[in-house]
């Protein structure tokens, strides 16, 4: 039998711990206004101090074996916010070990632009023609996600990528990223069907 690498475990302790912490069935009524019989909030798991340092090491993994090269990430405030920050640490502590290996900066986009001081949308690194990649915890819509590539566009960076941590494969979310993405490819991590089958699996073992 394989045994599994640290990308690997690393990827099931993260969605053990988003199965646990941030899924929840009953009757919830979503940001677009859909009800749903599930609810998925990934800020617990990605303010979770584990949860954090997991989802950062994994989304660094999708991107050095996708071989993105960007040179930040960055996404919608709030929901970015915690990933933005976990990917760029842990491109540094890479590094380490890796000089070799480049650092990936981070940036946060406002909802809208700031009316005082710089006026900026794009908080953080903010350099034109730049690789930059997009992330976001949950794809539902993909508003977020969408507001997140316009303003980086707009701010004039090559959006090389986007990530995700769970795509809800509803309200044509996917369809709706990959086109306002064009020729950088969409990859989320899990899907909702991951999410659910090990919140189950987890319920199970606990009753």
């Amino acid at each position: 039998m394989t045994t599994p690498t640290k990308s690997q475990n690393n990827r099931a302790a993260l969605l053990q711990l988003i199965a646990t912490l941030s899924f929840r069935l009953g009757n919830f009524t979503l940001s677009s206004g859909a009800r749903s019989d599930y609810y998925i909030d990934c800020r617990t798991t990605t303010l979770h101090a584990e949860g954090g340092r997991l989802a950062g090491l994994v989304l660094y993994d999708v991107i050095r074996k996708h071989n993105l090269h960007p040179q930040a990430v960055g996404g919608l405030t709030m929901g970015a916010d915690p990933l933005v920050s976990n990917i760029a640490s842990a491109s540094a502590w890479y590094r380490i070990d890796h000089p070799e290996a480049p650092l990936i900066h981070g940036f946060l986009v406002r909802k809208s632009e700031k009316t005082h001081g710089t006026g900026r949308r794009v908080e953080g690194f903010c350099e034109p023609g730049a690789r930059i990649i997009i992330v976001d915890d949950v794809c539902t819509t993909g508003a977020s996600t969408i507001q997140a590539i316009e303003a980086a566009r707009a701010a004039r960076m090559q959006v090389v990528g986007v990530l995700c941590l769970v795509d809800r494969q509803e309200q044509n979310g996917r369809a709706a990223v990959e086109t306002a993405a064009q020729d950088a490819p969409f990859l989320p991590l899990f899907t909702a069907a991951d999410v659910r089958a090990a919140h189950i699996a987890v319920n199970n073992k606990a009753s």
